[in-house]
């Protein structure tokens, strides 16, 4: 099982989608606070449709409060526009978390320069982009790392 992490979510509609996401890959869905909403928002809801009643979903204060609760052995991928490395190259396995930051701004620059080794970023080479939604870099992730571990995906 994979995690998604969205740290500081702004958008309902975001939020939403990556729980319809989570249900659909069977990842878990993590949120870190604070939230740019309540989860008890109609965009929130209408986005997860019938769905929310089943996304395995976890709060947390902070990234850090996530990270003690998880196995040692855990890896945290944090995604950025600005990171180095490409997601294509990157060694994921089951259980891995992928971080996402705000819509808006982004996981601050302090996080990515501490957690540089595992910053990643998903191949833009469209000369005139300069970011995805975070629902669709989520879904990127999640489903690159499924093809990686050939889970079954059925239609």
């Amino acid at each position: 099982m994979f995690h998604l992490v969205l740290y500081h979510p702004e958008i309902p509609h975001n939020t939403g989608a990556a729980g319809r996401l989570a249900v659909a890959t069977g990842s878990r869905l993590h949120l870190i606070r604070p939230l740019g909403f309540s989860l008890d928002e109609k965009h929130v809801r209408r986005c997860g449709l019938d769905y929310w009643q089943h996304v395995d979903l976890h709060e947390w204060a902070s990234l850090e409060e996530l990270q003690a609760t998880a196995a040692p052995s855990s890896r945290f991928w944090l995604f950025s526009t600005k990171a180095g490395e490409c997601l294509w190259d990157a060694p994921l396995r089951d259980g891995d978390y992928f971080v996402f930051g705000p819509e808006t701004r982004g996981l601050p620059a302090s996080l990515l320069r501490r957690n540089a080794a595992s910053a990643l970023r998903i191949p833009m080479p469209g000369e005139h982009a300069r970011s995805l939604n975070l629902s669709t870099s989520a879904a990127i992730v999640l489903y690159e790392g499924m093809r990686r571990l050939h889970s079954p995906v059925t239609a």
